[in-house]
């Protein structure tokens, strides 16, 4: 059970869908009636200006002139991108343009267990025997990379950094297009569609490039308000209509049924298919599965994305399991600490993040999973809301190698002998910053409700308020003394819960929550908090719960 924070109650009497409505919206800080129409109705993504995303214009300008004089003087171009989603989206987006304005431009993605994060030595060595580039453009990365940017440009290439990750305290010497405003493919959509000269000519090509930017952009889970809400609204649109090859392919073997992607489907099926192949193989796959013209090598591609997902997901699931135990055997049943470190040399590096993440959610904590190394290790770690883990990791950042990352997620590569005088760093840091009431895992519910407001008119009226994601989470609600009726167990190991209403036609469905079975069994009124789903089966359709907790 949780503590729930209950935000607003309406009472029988302000049962109205536009009470409920106004009450969301100003629980996500929307009062002005100017306010509500760019929430309701965001901007066309092509009609963002720098201002309004947070870019320097005349970093733009300069950024733009050079790239142009690359084209027209038919320099080599080379577009070194990160290998998660969100990089291989931006990687994408933004080789496809330069290809498309006629550029001698090859993408690059690094390989993560051989050259890591990032710009590095090994790889801008690649590149350079390679394809001998006179200008490398990073995308999504390369903010922190004072060192390798010059080491770059001993080997005669300048570079270009795209990035959107928080910036150190020493930036790199050469242009920079940042802005935390955007995810790394957001940033590469913005610059692409600023290389177009007219918007006629952008247009043949925006929803495309839209669509990619929206994956990105969902997958790295930035705040879905602002820019990003118009990029996301406009790309899911261009989305669930594609023709592009790759990722007609990759939404069938995802099953998904085309033409009904959402912000879940994308950040549950398609993006963990594209982060699989830099976790354990190459990137580069995934980049070709998105840009390939055949049919035959997307589907190829695709099927190579969905085994190595499958791939993944065993090799998560065994890692966490001994995890688990690893955390028992240093910290007890009950972890007592602020914050979980475990290390191991069978981790891969890989998945390391999704290690942490559970660890995160079980303990409730924030997790860090070391990844031994002979010499170097990896890390990667995972916070909770008001402890900002990047901040904490570049407190010893004489300890490390080099670290990057988010509040709640970050990465970081240290020596390892290291580690145990990192460990005993961090857990002290953490003891003094963060407090008991941040440890206590909270639900926040948007509105408490009679559950007579909750029908299909009132379900459609929560749809404008897609798309969800952080800084728009959907609406949560609770409704008290209720009594559930034909309850039973459900899935293949009977972890799921399900049942209906008294006194409605509404079912709820709790996933794993078949612990609740004997406290539901016995008609006493329990409080349960939701969220609202439309349940559509065999061709017909009903109201259903999501149960997130019940008391």
């Amino acid at each position: 059970m949780k503590k729930w924070n209950i935000k607003a109650s309406i009472g029988d009497k302000e049962n109205t869908p536009q009470i409920i409505v106004k009450a969301l919206l100003i629980d996500r800080g929307i009062k002005s009636k100017k306010d509500k129409e760019k929430f309701f109705h965001p901007k066309n993504p092509l009609e963002l200006t720098p201002e309004e995303v947070k870019i320097n214009k005349v970093v733009l300008k300069k950024v733009l002139i050079r790239i142009r004089k690359a084209i027209q003087n038919k320099e080599s171009i080379v577009v070194y991108a990160d290998y998660d989603a969100d990089g291989i989206t931006a990687g994408a987006i933004l080789w496809e343009t330069l290809y498309r304005f006629g550029a001698r431009v090859m993408p690059y993605i690094p390989n993560r267990q051989e050259e890591g994060y990032g710009f590095s030595e090994k790889g801008l060595n690649s590149i350079y025997n390679n394809y001998h580039p006179s200008l490398v453009i990073s995308v999504d990365h390369g903010i922190t990379a004072y060192m390798l940017v010059k080491y770059a440009e001993t080997l005669g290439m300048e570079v270009i950094v795209t990035d959107h990750h928080l910036k150190p305290k020493q930036i790199p010497e050469c242009l920079i297009l940042h802005t935390t405003e955007l995810s790394g493919a957001g940033v590469a959509y913005f610059l692409a569609k600023n290389l177009f000269s007219t918007v006629d000519e952008l247009k043949t090509m925006n929803d495309e490039l839209l669509s990619l930017a929206a994956i990105g952009t969902i997958a790295d889970m930035v705040p879905m308000i602002g820019s990003n809400r118009s990029i996301v609204k406009y790309g899911l649109e261009a989305l669930n209509t594609t023709k592009r090859l790759g990722l007609v392919a990759l939404i069938e073997n995802s099953g998904i049924e085309y033409g009904s992607l959402t912000t879940y489907s994308i950040s549950h099926m398609i993006a963990p298919r594209l982060n699989a192949m830099g976790r354990l193989t190459s990137a580069m796959d995934a980049l070709r599965l998105l840009c390939t013209k055949k049919k035959e090598r997307a589907e190829e591609l695709a099927q190579t994305l969905g085994s190595t997902n499958k791939e993944r997901q065993q090799m998560t699931s065994d890692s966490v399991f001994h995890a688990k135990g690893e955390v028992e055997k240093i910290y007890g049943k009950e972890v007592l600490k602020k914050i979980v470190v475990i290390s191991h040399n069978s981790y891969n590096p890989g998945i390391i993040g999704l290690v942490a993440g559970k660890l995160m959610e079980e303990h409730y904590r924030p997790a860090i999973v070391i990844s031994i190394g002979e010499v170097i290790s990896k890390a990667s770690a995972r916070s909770i809301s008001g402890f900002n883990i990047v901040e904490a990791i570049r407190s010893f950042q004489n300890l490390l190698i080099d670290v990057g990352g988010h509040p709640l997620a970050a990465g970081f590569t240290i020596e390892t002998k290291q580690i145990a005088l990192f460990q005993e760093k961090i857990q002290e840091y953490a003891d003094a910053h963060i407090t008991e009431e941040m440890l206590n895992r909270t639900l926040s519910i948007d509105l408490e409700l009679p559950i007579q407001m909750i029908t299909e008119d009132f379900w459609e009226t929560l749809k404008d308020f897609e798309p969800y994601g952080l800084g728009n989470p959907e609406p949560v609600f609770a409704t008290r003394q209720v009594t559930a009726t034909d309850v039973r167990r459900i899935g293949k190991d009977q972890k799921h819960l399900k049942f209906r209403l008294q006194h409605s036609t509404l079912d709820a469905i709790g996933f794993n929550m078949g612990n609740f079975y004997p406290q539901l069994n016995t008609n006493n009124p329990v409080d349960i908090a939701y969220m609202i789903d439309m349940n559509e089966w065999n061709g017909k359709r009903n109201i259903q719960l999501k149960i997130k907790d019940i008391v």
